[in-house]
C-alpha cells in the first residue's frame, strides 16, 4: 500500500480508480482494515494517507473520523466509507460507485476468487 504525502497525492488520485484510506498509526479500527484493504489491493488501487503527518489532506475532504476510506475517480471523490466494514461491504459499495467499465474487471476478479 503506497503512502501519500502532498506531493504525490493530487498526482495519485487524478489517476484511474483509486481508493484513499485516511488512518494513523495509533488507531485500531485503522490496522482492523488493513488486511481488507490489501485484498481490494488485487481489484483496484489503494492508498494511504497518515492524517497525523497530513492533516491538511484529511481536512482538504473533511475526514473527521477514521478509518476514512474514500474512492477517488480522475482526481474527484466518488465516495467514502467511514469506520471499519467487512470485505463484502468494500466489495459492494465498490460495486455502486465505481465505473461500468472498471465494475466488469472488478466482478470477473470476484468470480475468480470464488
Amino acid at each position: 500500500m503506497v503512502e501519500l504525502d502532498p506531493a504525490t497525492f493530487d498526482q495519485t488520485v487524478r489517476g484511474g480508480p483509486v481508493l484513499v484510506d485516511f488512518w494513523a498509526p495509533w488507531c485500531r479500527p485503522c490496522r482492523a482494515i488493513e488486511p481488507i484493504l490489501e485484498r481490494l489491493g488485487d481489484r483496484v488501487a489503494v492508498a494511504r494517507v497518515n492524517i497525523d503527518e497530513h492533516p491538511g489532506i484529511a481536512s482538504r475532504y473533511d475526514v473527521l473520523s477514521i478509518p476514512t476510506v474514500m474512492l477517488f475517480d480522475a482526481g474527484e471523490p466518488r465516495g467514502k466509507v467511514v469506520g471499519v466494514r467487512p470485505l463484502s461491504y468494500f466489495e459492494s459499495w465498490l460495486a455502486e460507485v465505481l465505473p461500468a467499465g472498471e465494475l466488469d474487471g472488478l466482478a470477473a476478479q470476484g468470480e475468480s476468487d470464488a
